[in-house]
């Protein structure tokens, strides 16, 4: 049985996905893949992603992996990171197409008249770059992570929700970055980029048993 299957459905960062779980967990078998079986087999499974909305949405369909991805979300310990977490919610502005619906809420795209800082120095789209992380629950997947610690970022668009938020950044306004509910762990940055911090969330997860009121405060 695989241990992790990294879902694989044409976008995403998963080679630097594969290689930063196979650094923090060395015996465990991690398998990058396509096929549905293998991913409804999988004891964790991770989504990573990077693109657009429609495109995820279209692939997932394509390649047969939609099934297989809410399976997943349901009943096995789940990391979304960047279009996976905003695949979890109801629709996204980008393309107004619809999501998976495993979490009430929209994407939104940064709006253009928002984007300055009190100063009035104009702030690029996408988000690029570092930024610190507010948590806002205890989780273990923030074990051994300083509140506030600085994660890496690439994106245009960002999720609200009146679900479950895990984390929260600043650019320039608070937008959530993080959600956590039962056994869905999901983030807007980048893990596999964000070096110690990054690396620190990847092996909580490897290591994260679900408890169902982990998103609870």
């Amino acid at each position: 049985m695989t241990d992790i299957a990294i879902v694989d459905y044409g976008m995403g960062n998963l080679r630097s996905v594969s290689k930063a779980l196979e650094y923090v967990a060395p015996t465990v078998t991690i398998i990058v893949t396509s096929d549905p079986a293998t991913v409804e087999k999988a004891e964790r499974v991770v989504v990573p992603g990077q693109g657009a909305m429609t495109n995820c949405m279209r692939e997932l369909k394509k390649r047969g992996l939609h099934s297989a991805v809410l399976e997943a979300a349901a009943n096995k310990p789940f990391l979304g990171i960047c279009i996976g977490l905003q695949m979890l919610f109801e629709e996204s502005e980008e393309g107004n197409i619809k999501g998976l619906g495993i979490l009430p809420g929209k994407v939104l795209r940064f709006p253009p008249s928002a984007m300055a800082t009190p100063d009035g120095q104009k702030l690029k789209v996408p988000h690029m770059g570092w930024n610190q992380v507010h948590q806002t629950i205890d989780h273990p997947l923030w074990q051994g992570i300083t509140d506030d610690a600085r994660f890496y970022f690439v994106h245009s668009y960002y999720v609200e929700t009146t679900g479950p938020v895990a984390a929260r950044s600043n650019y320039p306004f608070p937008f959530i970055c993080a959600i956590a509910k039962d056994n869905i762990f999901a983030v807007q940055f980048h893990p596999e980029k964000s070096h110690v911090a990054g690396l620190t969330l990847l092996k909580n997860f490897v290591n994260w048993t679900p408890h169902y009121a982990d998103q609870a405060r």
